[in-house]
């Protein structure tokens, strides 16, 4: 399937933020930050450690309550709804370190990844609606290419695995936005570019957040970057305005950009 330029899908924003803060007693970690993302974008969200970055998605996903301003999702001001309402309204995320289900089976994980959202619960009798759930989780596994894993025990798994049978478990949900949480981390070259790929891959339909230290893999991915620092954003821009600018070269590489 062909997918449609940026310009031609909806500017319908499926995120907006204004003003938000999240302070640990006197420090901000993240500080009066403004993010407008729309429908179908490819957002990285880059900076140093300790720039704020994964606060900033705590408190988008609902792990973490806000200090201050206010967050919309899908049209719906969610500043004060818990992580599970967001997630049933269709955001999805994985996180620096994964939260998986060591002693199931691949598939059994994805499963209840399903499941959960819908609200499910595990029945003695399998359904229809089960049936479904579970052609949703291999459906999952084959898209980020674990399927060959399916029955194997999530726990003798390799660390670039585990990190394939994270975003698979985000995209079992079915997520309308899924955010990912520095998904590159610990992976080997050649795994980091069937990550890409995978990334590359995923249907406009979702629109897809990440973090990422990798800045070969997220100015690959990324549309648009945004560059947080002290708990703040500081610039904006495409991947190749982000590439030229020297503040990021001085502030993300420790050195200034030299001409060549």
């Amino acid at each position: 399937m062909t997918e449609a330029p940026l310009e031609t899908r909806s500017t319908e924003p499926t995120l907006r933020v204004w003003g938000v803060g999240r302070r640990f007693g006197g420090l901000h970690a993240v500080n009066d930050v403004d993010l407008e993302i729309v429908a179908g974008e490819r957002r990285a969200i880059l900076g140093p450690n300790g720039a704020g970055k994964t606060t900033l998605f705590n408190v988008i996903a609902g792990d973490l309550p806000v200090s201050s301003g206010r967050i919309e999702l899908f049209g719906h001001d969610v500043t004060a709804a818990p992580a599970r309402k967001r997630a049933r309204l269709g955001l999805a995320r994985s996180y620096q370190q994964s939260r998986l289900f060591l002693n199931l089976t691949v598939e059994d994980s994805l499963y209840l990844a399903a499941l959960g959202v819908r609200r499910g619960h595990l029945r003695p009798v399998t359904t229809r609606r089960d049936r479904e759930m579970r052609e949703r989780a291999r459906e999952a596994a084959r898209r980020v290419a674990i399927d060959d894993k399916l029955g194997e025990m999530v726990g003798s798994l390799s660390h670039g695995e585990h990190r394939q049978v994270a975003v698979a478990m985000a995209l079992a949900s079915k997520p309308r936005m899924l955010m990912l949480d520095e998904p590159a981390s610990g992976l080997s070259p050649g795994e980091r570019q069937l990550l890409t790929d995978l990334l590359l891959a995923l249907d406009r339909e979702i629109t897809l957040i990440l973090i990422e230290h990798d800045m070969d893999v997220a100015l690959r991915v990324a549309e648009r970057v945004t560059m947080m620092h002290e708990g703040r954003v500081i610039v904006e821009g495409t991947p190749d305005e982000i590439r030229a600018n020297e503040y990021v070269h001085e502030l993300y590489l420790g050195a200034p950009q030299r001409d060549e």
